[in-house]
This record gives structure tokens, C-alpha cells and sequence, in this order.
């Protein structure tokens, strides 16, 4: 039985490190839409990029750069889609990112243990735990199919719009 237990929680961070991967890699190419947009150099881009530390406000920059007034739409529009699917994706990523795991001792499923203090009215609630079965793996399998997806997009579009590489 505890080998099973191990080789659902090797795959499982298996998975997570994938995540992680394709995740950062992705996040990285906003340096190339700030280069474009703010018309700099990459190395400037990068350390704009790294100054900011947190991927929403990398987001926000690109979508406030992106919208600037005169910028046409044919290059804001595709940008602010890319953007707004790799916001989305942020979720799982934070979820998975931001837990200690455990393992269900019913099932043998590996478990989140959310790193989270909720603050309600009188009281405060710690720690949510989720099962990882066989369902949220195939999420996050998922993700990182979506998340290969967009890095392919994001890479053509800054080639379609001359930004540096």
C-alpha cells in the first residue's frame, strides 16, 4: 500500500514541478510584450520584469501598456487575450504552489493543506484541505496543456509584432 501512496505522490510533484516549468517560462515572455510595448530593450524589459514581483502585477503592466492611449487595437487585443488566459490559469498554479501536501489516510490520495489564514467576523479559518484524486490530476495535466498552448501563442504573437527577442 505505501508504494501506491508513493508513486500517487511522485506523480503528483511530478505534475506540480511541470506545472512550475511551463508556468515560469510562460510568465517570462511578458518581458518580450514589455520590450515592445514600452519600446526598450530587452534587458531593460527584464529587469522591469524582475522588479516586479508578483505575476498580477506583471499582468497589469502589459495590460496597462497595451492600452494605452494610441495604441491600436491590432496589437492591444491579441495582447489583453494572452493576458486574460494566463491570468486565468493562475488559479491552479497558486493552489498548488502556496500548500503543504499530506496524504488522505482513507483513500491514499495525496492532499493540499491550503497556506491560508481566512479572517472571518469572529473567528479564523486555516489550512483548507482538497483530495488530489484522479480528477484534479487530470486538471492539472491540463493546465500545463493550456499553459504549452499559450507559451506557443504568446511567442508567435511577439514574432508577428516585431517585438525583441
Amino acid at each position: 500500500m505505501t508504494d501506491d501512496f508513493e508513486t500517487r505522490f511522485d506523480r503528483l510533484i511530478l505534475l506540480v514541478g511541470r506545472l512550475n516549468y511551463m508556468w515560469t517560462n510562460t510568465e517570462s515572455l511578458l518581458i518580450h510584450l514589455i520590450a515592445g510595448l514600452s519600446e526598450t530593450k530587452k534587458d531593460v524589459a527584464v529587469i522591469i520584469f524582475l522588479t516586479l514581483n508578483t505575476t498580477r502585477a506583471r499582468l497589469d503592466l502589459v495590460e496597462r501598456l497595451a492600452k494605452m492611449e494610441g495604441r491600436p487595437a491590432e496589437i492591444r487585443d491579441p495582447i489583453l487575450v494572452h493576458t486574460q488566459r494566463l491570468a486565468k490559469l493562475s488559479g491552479i498554479r497558486n493552489k498548488y504552489n502556496h500548500c503543504i501536501y499530506s496524504f488522505d489516510p482513507d483513500s491514499g490520495n495525496p492532499k493540499t493543506i491550503l497556506m491560508r489564514i481566512s479572517d472571518r467576523k469572529t473567528d479564523i479559518k486555516l489550512g483548507r484541505e482538497d483530495t488530489v484524486d484522479a480528477s484534479a490530476m487530470k486538471e492539472i495535466e491540463g493546465i500545463v496543456d493550456q499553459l504549452s498552448e499559450l507559451n506557443r501563442d504568446i511567442w508567435r504573437l511577439i514574432s508577428q509584432l516585431g517585438f525583441p527577442v
